[in-house]
């Protein structure tokens, strides 16, 4: 019999230590623990149970930058190998150059990556090389996206179309785990690159996990809630990605998959989530009635969820759509709500969606608010306070939040100011495509040409004209 050349896989290695550190805790409460530090350094981290169990069985060797700032964090004075941690040079690009079908044996120093066995990743994006590579945070989750996986079979399962998936499959753990892992993985990407370079590559996992919903059969009734509410999120996240993309019909088609979705399931997080876009989108295409409807359709299914944070926004939402149908009390009694659940803070209750909804979006919403009722020095000042507090590590909002100032600036009469916010956005695009964004920095534009003789904003001008792709 020949033998195979290729080495065998190497199991992991248990982290000890930092199961010590979790101490007499539950996975569970020290999950909890996790994202309660995050909140305290303004991070962003969506940590469970199953986060743990995978750190310490060893196979995650090393956490991601938000997982090790928080960790740190918790643990002052320890370094990542304290933790029980390999040392990130001896992990970082284990997976990026590697092709399918590649026999390379993996370094001793990791767990094996699960999805390795079929060359399945997880979600099978392929970013190329668009955006800033000088990033290090964003060139290692560009990396881990097109690496990364739970088990084999939850790869293989995001790689399916609907018309492979075999009739009758059982549904278990690894892949409603795959699923959910798409969802976190298109968020923190378009985090940081905006929807233009994601959306058409995201609706391939979407297609696999409505199809293990059509074929599937899950073990038990805990596994199926799962893979609807995860293929609901996945449907929101996707729909997200065309709206922000400037494809209305196809989020307007997404959002309303994922409502049916949450009806179908008793779902009543995933129905407030799913009527909080919805609200977005009809405000962002002219249907301010709508907007309000439906903003006010998901606060009744919040109350529900018992997260005042999800009740603020879906009551920014409804601020929204008042404004946009210049009912300035509407909006105001909708500001003062979203202020007032904003105010009693976070709690565990709060959707995992949500980790972006912090005081830097709430500003950002009073300031739309504002601009649609036509108060531009008003909206100027929350949009300058959104972009000032926004966590520069998040470069899509941060992004976004600067174009929004321009845009108010442009129109209360401070060019100058307007065309120095522009110019910040224009040094963000080679990070960041978005199509809401080029289209609010190209209305800016058109706003300041009367002002064209003045330096600042000709130079605006000058650079925004030669962009390749400008709206």
């Amino acid at each position: 019999m020949a033998s195979s050349s290729k080495a065998p896989p190497v199991p992991p290695v248990p982290n000890l230590a930092f199961r010590r550190l979790r101490g007499q805790r539950s996975p569970g409460e020290f999950a909890t623990a996790v994202r309660r530090a995050a909140r305290e350094i303004g991070e962003q981290v969506s940590c469970d149970a199953r986060y743990i169990g995978r750190v310490e069985s060893g196979e995650i060797r090393c956490p991601n930058y938000a997982y090790e700032r928080v960790f740190l964090h918790m643990f002052p004075g320890l370094a990542l190998t304290d933790l029980g941690f390999t040392a990130r040079e001896h992990v970082r690009g284990r997976g990026a150059g590697r092709q399918a079908g590649s026999a390379s044996p993996q370094p001793p120093d990791r767990a094996p990556d699960p999805a390795r066995p079929n060359h399945h990743p997880c979600c099978p994006f392929h970013l190329g090389s668009g955006g800033s590579d000088s990033n290090e945070e964003s060139d290692v989750l560009r990396r881990a996206f097109m690496t990364s996986g739970t088990a084999t079979v939850a790869a293989a399962s995001l790689t399916l179309g609907p018309g492979s998936v075999p009739a009758q499959r059982r549904v278990g753990e690894a892949e409603v785990n795959a699923v959910e892992e798409a969802v976190r993985r298109i968020r923190l990407l378009d985090d940081r690159h905006g929807a233009d370079g994601l959306y058409r590559r995201a609706a391939q996992p979407l297609r696999a996990a409505y199809a293990l919903l059509d074929a599937g059969t899950a073990a038990r009734r805990s596994t199926a809630d799962r893979l609807h509410a995860g293929a609901g999120e996945l449907a929101i996240s996707v729909g997200w990605l065309a709206h922000d993309s400037g494809r209305f019909e196809d989020a307007r088609s997404h959002y309303a998959e994922a409502l049916a979705t949450a009806r179908v399931a008793g779902d009543p997080a995933l129905e407030a989530h799913a009527f909080c876009n919805t609200s977005f989108l009809a405000r962002d295409v002219g249907r301010h009635r709508e907007a309000v409807r439906t903003a006010q359709a998901g606060q009744r299914a919040a109350r529900q969820v018992a997260s005042a944070r999800l009740l603020s926004l879906l009551a920014l939402r409804e601020a929204g759509g008042w404004a946009g149908l210049g009912d300035r009390a509407g909006c105001e009694q909708s500001l003062a709500r979203a202020h007032t659940y904003f105010e009693r803070g976070s709690s565990d209750a709060d959707p995992e969606w949500m980790s972006f909804f912090a005081e830097p979006e709430l500003e950002a919403l009073q300031a739309q608010c504002w601009s649609a009722l036509g108060e531009w020095a008003r909206a100027a000042r929350h949009a300058q306070r959104a972009a000032t507090l926004q966590d520069r590590r998040f470069t899509r909002n941060l992004a976004l939040y600067r174009a929004e100032l321009a845009a108010d600036l442009a129109r209360a009469g401070a060019p100058d100011e307007a065309a120095a916010a522009g110019e910040q956005v224009l040094e963000l695009l080679g990070e960041v495509r978005s199509s809401r964004i080029q289209a609010m920095l190209a209305d800016t534009a058109r706003v300041l040409v009367p002002h064209s003789r003045t330096p600042a904003v000709s130079a605006f001008l000058h650079r925004h004209a030669s962009l390749p792709h400008h709206a």
